[in-house]
């Protein structure tokens, strides 16, 4: 049991004998976990500010802010025309409108009016206030053209007296087409889902993502361990010792291990206290999904090491390897942007089992008789690496 921790103390003190080994250790998972989370989304308000300037102050203006403010995804705020510069200019709001005096005047005399809007560009929220707002002028504007539209063909059937009789024709269908458009029946209907909450957090996709990725990787570079061991003839020297091939990889596994599961523990506490990633209710389930990912990842290492003949090799195909499993198994964004065929497919990776069992426990709120079927998965994933690392392992 001594000379195990020797060889793994060994080899800890090799890993961390350069500096920049820190750096792919804690400081690129806390990095990235950080940026990952500020471009979830998931969860912030959606709702997009509209400033509006109204130097008309009508009743068909009025009625143009009643239609805007009654549209759940759009938040307006009326105000005056330097404050709406100022926010825009500061990014404050996604668009500012602008209701030109004699708004009113200009429509019910059936003339164009224009209406001023900036919006922010090449962004989605302001696209949608701009249509929001399209659409509150059009339902103002349809009553007005039919009112119109009656009064021209009711002057042609019999000319009006005085302007008077005119103006009360125009403003009783006006009110009538009003009341004709609002009781009109929807001619689309709008269903959706019942209220469930989403389970999404995008500060538990991105830690939990970024300390499987992170994790993985190192582990994996245990097959550089041994690409060294064979290239400076220590590993031979040291079998020539008291020390048999098991004793050996125990202790090159126990060393990786170990600083995989430090490495783990750590992110784990700055996903909790600093990202605010609630980790589940059940510690014991938590334990058991790292250390059995731990095992499956260190395995797929010893296996690779003994296909690999330079450390270079070990090292870029660790980073290739870890890189392209973690990006398929769901730890840089959410499995469910994939397509069914690939959301299968990927079931062949440890690292999609190891992030579906994360998930489970910091999003659903799932304890460790749900994840047991993922643990089972990676515990085969570490036994038949393991089987086919020892099986291969070679002193030259």
């Amino acid at each position: 049991m001594l000379k195990i921790f020797s060889i793994a103390w060994k080899d800890t003190l090799n890993r961390f004998s350069d500096r920049t080994e820190l750096l792919f250790f804690i400081i690129l998972p806390i990095i990235f976990s950080f940026l990952l989370r500020g471009m979830g989304g998931g969860g912030g308000d959606s709702t997009a500010l509209l400033l509006v300037v109204d130097e008309d102050r009508s009743t068909l203006s009025g009625e143009l802010l009643t239609s805007l403010a009654s549209e759940d995804t759009l938040k307006t705020e009326l105000v005056t025309r330097p404050q709406a510069e100022e926010q825009f200019a500061d990014k404050d709001a996604h668009a500012w409108l602008l209701i030109p005096s004699g708004f009113e005047q200009s429509l019910l005399a059936g003339e164009s009016t224009a209406l001023s809007l900036q919006k922010l560009p090449k962004n989605n929220e302001a696209d949608g206030v701009e249509r929001s707002v399209g659409a509150a002028v059009s339902a103002i504007n349809r009553p007005l053209v039919a009112a119109r539209a009656s009064l021209a063909e009711a002057e042609r059937v019999r000319p009006f007296d005085n302007p008077a009789d005119q103006q009360a024709y125009f403003t009783a269908s006006l009110d009538a087409a009003r009341q004709k458009f609002d009781a009109a029946p929807e001619r689309v209907t709008v269903t959706r889902p019942p209220e469930t909450g989403s389970d999404y957090d995008p500060a538990a996709q991105a830690s939990a993502g970024q300390l499987i990725t992170w994790v993985f990787i190192p582990l994996l570079g245990t097959s550089g361990l041994f690409a060294y061991e064979r290239n400076q003839k220590t590993l031979h020297r040291l079998l020539t010792t008291p020390t048999n091939k098991a004793t050996f990889l125990l202790g090159a596994i126990t060393g990786q291990l170990s600083a995989g599961l430090v490495q783990m523990v750590l992110l784990v506490g700055v996903g909790a206290w600093i990202l605010g990633v609630n980790w589940g209710n059940s510690p014991s389930a938590l334990a058991v999904v790292l250390v059995s990912f731990g095992l499956a990842s260190v395995a797929m290492g010893v296996t690779l090491g003994t296909f690999i003949k330079t450390e270079k090799q070990a090292s870029n195909l660790s980073i290739m390897l870890g890189m392209v499993m973690a990006l398929l198994g769901g730890c840089w964004w959410p499995m469910e942007l994939f397509p069914d065929a690939m959301r299968t497919a990927v079931k062949i990776l440890p690292t999609t089992w190891g992030m579906n069992a994360l998930t489970d426990l910091s999003m659903r709120g799932m304890g460790l008789a749900d994840v047991l079927p993922a643990v089972g998965v990676l515990l085969g994933f570490a036994v038949v690496f393991f089987g086919v690392g020892v099986a291969r392992f070679r002193y030259e």
